[in-house]
């Protein structure tokens, strides 16, 4: 039986990559001499933080941060921005969530819209990606149009990994 894979994952080393080229353009430009503006990214790679030393300052970083993860093909619809918060006198700080994998709420979202759509394939949620199953192809690659024409409005990042026949 035909079948797909749903994942959402980044390519860690390009946003690797992108993280020093920011730093590097934020070491050089002439407007952030002093702001100590700096990203860096979390251990565990689930998190960028954006540091400088004002709200202005982050949201600079952070617009040069977007333009090299977008030059990269890093997807923007996989990143999360949380609350810009203050860190001590004079700093901020913002996070940003990178998802890897499909959360167990968007999935179940995903099967429901295969339902709805009453093309005659399957979703499974195997840990952190969707398996669909059907059988022809043609179904297969309808149920992938679907997904990337609602992929904006789940605000999730997806590929389509592993086509079988």
């Amino acid at each position: 039986m035909p079948s797909f894979d749903v994942v959402s994952k980044i390519d860690l080393a390009e946003l690797d990559n992108a993280v020093n080229q920011t730093k590097k353009e934020l070491s050089t430009r002439y407007d952030f001499q002093g702001t100590q503006a700096d990203v860096v990214i979390a251990p565990d790679q689930t998190v960028l933080t954006v540091k400088a030393h004002s709200e202005e300052r982050v949201q600079a970083a952070k617009e040069v941060l977007l333009a090299k993860l977008a030059k990269r093909n890093i997807s923007l619809r996989a990143l999360e921005f949380l609350d810009i918060e203050k860190t001590g006198l004079h700093n901020v700080k913002q996070n940003i969530k990178l998802q890897q994998g499909i959360p167990v709420e968007k999935a179940k979202e995903l099967t429901k819209l295969l339902k709805e759509s009453k093309l005659k394939v399957q979703g499974s949620i195997q840990a952190d990606q969707l398996r669909v199953t059907g059988k022809n192809k043609d179904d297969l690659q309808a149920a992938i149009a679907l997904f990337r024409k609602e992929q904006d409005r789940l605000k999730l990042d997806m590929q389509f990994t592993n086509f079988r026949d």
